[in-house]
């Protein structure tokens, strides 16, 4: 298993190294290209995925059929359509990569027996969907909150070494600008 989740894991949880490879035998390492889709919209959200190295994103197409990013992933953050993966509706959304990736993938189908094997990890799980929902909650703040220009100065200084991994073009599809605006606001700033 890669050593990414197993540390991420022991950070909130106690996991021996048996527990260890009874988890090993739940995941499933995949290395993938850049622009590699794990998820299309109407497929089911079967998996969630564990970023070892590189950078995933969560996006759909909006009315005017132009791609709206709804969220990243990059290392120890995990990513899936959530709605889907629970109920098992079809995905609104799309998962790519945004860069050569490795992940460790969790499927669904074996979550409930591997929580009752390591009934720890449901506390682990627990802990980081209470942090990525708060997570989301400033997210809408700001979108209300802030002007689109106060958005994009607040992300960068939140995440500087992020923005520079990411295309321009879809960091104003996550803060809701386009290109051009974008633009001009980074050229204020120089």
């Amino acid at each position: 298993m890669g050593s990414g989740l197993a540390a991420h894991i022991k950070k909130f949880v106690g996991l021996s190294e048996a527990e260890e490879a009874i988890l090993l035998g739940y995941t499933r390492q995949l290395e993938i290209k850049k622009k590699t889709f794990l998820l299309k919209e109407g497929q089911v959200c079967k998996t969630s995925f564990f970023v070892e190295k590189g950078c995933l994103r969560l996006f759909f197409i909006n009315e005017k059929g132009a791609e709206q990013t709804a969220q990243f992933a990059i290392e120890n953050w995990w990513l899936a359509d959530y709605a889907s993966f629970c109920s098992g509706a079809p995905s609104q959304f799309f998962i790519q990569a945004v860069e050569n990736s490795k992940i460790t993938m969790f499927e669904k189908l074996s979550q409930d027996e591997l929580y009752a094997k390591l009934p720890q990890l449901e506390r682990y799980f627990r802990h980081i969907l209470e942090k990525s929902y708060g997570a989301a909650q400033w997210r809408i703040k700001y979108i209300f909150s802030l002007s689109k220009e106060d958005q994009y100065r607040h992300f960068i200084s939140s995440y500087p070494e992020f923005v520079q991994r990411i295309p321009q073009y879809m960091l104003a599809s996550f803060l809701g600008l386009t290109p051009e605006y974008l633009s001009e606001i980074r050229k204020k700033k120089a």
